[in-house]
């Protein structure tokens, strides 16, 4: 992929600032944890293994202008960057899975001195970054053997190279299935509020000249009587332990849809974005993100002034309603509970 979501370069986080796609690509440069708390917050950087890496970068950015070899004074500063961070975004499990992977290791270093300590945080946020891309391929390869020739395929939101640092999750199984030679095609549901699969989806795979029809939410049921949907692909936020999965708001409606019409509906994602201490999705905090999101569109009103606003970031699907949660490891079917533990647990 020619998509560098994320990436370190000489003490400089540079992102895509995923806003402005796809009328232009630019880039923001974190020098600092203010602006990468910033960028995770308003989606200039999205999608949970993007945001896991962004988080272990920013953790990077907090530390490293630490002058002197005061360990207790850097430790205190470790940790408030780390609570700081951890505060920009509350459902994606992989920001708060990597800050404890950063964490660790402080912990696993007591003796340590700060020039040391900074040199193995680099190695973690590093180890980090690189492991998101082996995972994206590998689940790529899993992926993959679900798709037929001819099959049509829909997705919801963006899980792409912009939502990890290298291949994608749902959208890996695309591109591993072009690789391979296969001939399929792709629904992109627009996504709203955000419009996440009308600007990031389509803009992915059109630049990997992967046949992609862009719909609105509200006609993916339509689509799926008519007969035009083989199977669906989705990525995941936090995955419970049960199998409940939270992903961007319409997930679950489409999961619904796609029970009553007999399609298989799929989730992928990597180890991270598991959380193994939850239950069930209930557990699981949903974001809720401000009014003018839905209220307006590019600055412009669309509603009346005043008018009450209920805007989720994410919603819930039922494990019950998954077919099969595609990992690095392999797809994971039902029964969840036993089979999530058995194979990542």
């Amino acid at each position: 992929m020619s998509i560098e979501t994320i990436k370190w370069v000489k003490g400089c986080a540079r992102i895509i600032d995923q806003t402005k796609l796809p009328v232009s690509l630019e880039y923001i440069a974190c020098r600092d944890v203010e602006t990468m708390w910033q960028a995770i917050k308003r989606l200039s950087v999205r999608g949970a293994p993007a945001i896991g890496v962004a988080a272990a970068f920013g953790v990077l950015l907090g530390v490293q202008k630490f002058k002197g070899n005061d360990r207790l004074k850097f430790l205190k500063l470790f940790n408030e960057t780390c609570d700081y961070l951890a505060t920009s975004r509350p459902t994606a499990v992989n920001l708060f899975n990597m800050l404890n992977e950063m964490r660790a290791v402080v912990t696993c270093n007591p003796m340590a001195d700060v020039p040391t300590l900074k040199k193995a945080l680099e190695y973690q946020a590093m180890a980090i970054f690189k492991d998101d891309q082996d995972v994206c391929r590998r689940m790529g390869d899993h992926g993959a053997k679900l798709i037929k020739i001819k099959m049509q395929c829909l997705t919801v939101c963006n899980a792409g190279a912009l939502a990890t640092v290298d291949y994608g999750t749902a959208l890996g199984v695309f591109y591993t299935a072009k690789k391979q030679g296969k001939k399929f095609s792709v629904y992109s549901c627009e996504t709203r509020p955000l419009l996440q699969g009308a600007r990031l989806t389509c803009w992915e795979l059109q630049r990997q000249k992967i046949d992609t029809t862009l719909i609105c939410d509200n006609m993916a049921a339509s689509l799926m009587a008519k007969g035009k949907v083989d199977i669906i692909f989705t990525g995941a936020d936090r995955i419970a332990s049960n199998g409940d999965t939270a992903n961007k708001i319409g997930t679950y409606m489409l999961a619904v849809l796609a029970k009553h019409h007999g399609i298989p509906f799929y989730i992928v994602a990597p180890r991270s974005t598991f959380d193994l201490v939850i239950k069930s999705g209930k557990q699981i905090p949903i974001e809720e993100r401000k009014s003018e999101e839905v209220t307006h569109f590019a600055g412009v009103s669309t509603a009346p002034k005043g008018i009450k606003v209920y805007n989720p970031a994410f919603d819930v699907t039922p494990a019950n309603l998954i077919t099969g949660i595609v990992t690095e490891y392999g797809i994971i079917r039902p029964p969840f509970v036993k089979n999530i533990k058995r194979m990542i647990g």
